[in-house]
């Protein structure tokens, strides 16, 4: 069976940022939307963190923003399904994570496959989860990195679109190394999301290529 084949809209793009703290990939995409260099707009920034202080600088960007409280949904689903209630109504092309410290459900990622972006502060397949700065110095690889992804139902395994790599230094500690590591999110991020409104990402089942 052939592989399916997506390739990204090049068209004028409505964004949603999910965040769950300050979101600093969210700052540097829409100060690449403001710049002109990403043919879209940020329509709305929500978090499931009423205290995010994404939300704060979004609303000082005069972005609409949106807290929803998980404790009153029933489960994970229902509120899934709210948060994708809410991206239809503002028919939104793409949802960048950035940040956002919740696993989305399986039906949350078919609702929108290959309309779901994330950055991981490694260069997957390897160490996807959580504090993988400190992972990947206690296995002692070379470099480390960061990967942006379409977001599948597997976490942190979806399709990879762009990756940066950076070196590993002896005396490195977790937070110099995610210091360094986050320098390089903050380029290929909005790099990606440029790319896709620019209708040059195409998707062959797992793998991604950029079309001239």
């Amino acid at each position: 069976m052939a592989d399916e084949i997506f390739v990204s809209p090049k068209k004028h793009g409505r964004i949603m940022a999910l965040l769950s703290g300050r979101g600093s990939n969210f700052i540097k995409i829409h100060d690449a939307v403001r710049a002109g260099d990403i043919d879209a707009e940020i329509v709305l920034v929500f978090s499931n963190k009423e205290d995010a202080p994404g939300l704060r600088i979004a609303r000082e960007r005069g972005l609409e923003t949106l807290f929803l409280n998980s404790k009153l949904y029933p489960d994970k689903e229902e509120y899934d399904r709210e948060i994708i209630r809410e991206t239809r109504r503002r028919e939104i092309d793409l949802i960048c994570l950035a940040g956002y410290m919740k696993v989305l459900t399986p039906s949350f990622c078919d609702a929108f496959k290959h309309r779901i972006m994330n950055i991981h502060p490694a260069l997957l397949p390897s160490f996807p989860g959580l504090h993988v700065q400190q992972k990947a110095i206690d296995w002692g690889v070379r470099f480390s990195g960061c990967t942006v992804h379409f977001v599948a139902a597997e976490v942190d395994m979806g399709p990879i679109i762009l990756q940066a790599a950076v070196p590993i230094l002896r005396d490195d500690t977790e937070e110099s190394l995610s210091a360094r590591i986050l320098i390089e999110e903050h380029k290929i991020y909005p790099e990606a999301v440029r790319l896709y409104f620019e209708g040059k990402i195409e998707v062959h089942g797992r793998r991604v290529f950029i079309r001239e």
